[in-house]
């Protein structure tokens, strides 16, 4: 695995360091995105089915230039990930109380002049 993270390294140009605490990562079923116009929030947050709250576990703040280069390495990985296992499929989220509620938590994000869910 360090013969991986030394390759993804000289790839990128300049090297990486990640702490262990850090490199264990935050597992996340829900985002918020929102932005204002200089900056753009990703708030990654776990929902548990029967609960009224998600707990956001990581909050990202990123540059305009910054977010639009996420963006497009996520395109570019999905794309990759879809040619090699097949496509994504995503399943609409149903609004609450139409007798399908199964507890989980809506998307929804207030404030920070810009709104936006994944």
């Amino acid at each position: 695995m360090d013969n991986e993270n030394n390759d993804k390294e000289q790839r990128r140009g300049f090297p990486v360091e990640i702490t262990e605490d850090i490199a264990e990562g935050v597992y996340a079923n829900f985002a918020l995105v929102g932005h204002s116009q200089t900056e753009f929030l990703l708030d990654f947050a776990k929902t548990i089915p029967g609960q009224q709250k998600a707990k956001i576990k990581s909050r990202v703040i990123m540059s305009p230039i910054q977010a639009k280069r996420l963006l497009r390495a996520l395109q570019d990985n999905i794309a990759k990930y879809e040619q090699d296992f097949g496509e994504i499929n995503i399943q609409p989220i149903a609004p609450r109380g139409n007798g399908n509620d199964n507890g989980s938590i809506p998307p929804s994000f207030m404030g920070f002049n810009g709104t936006g869910e994944a």
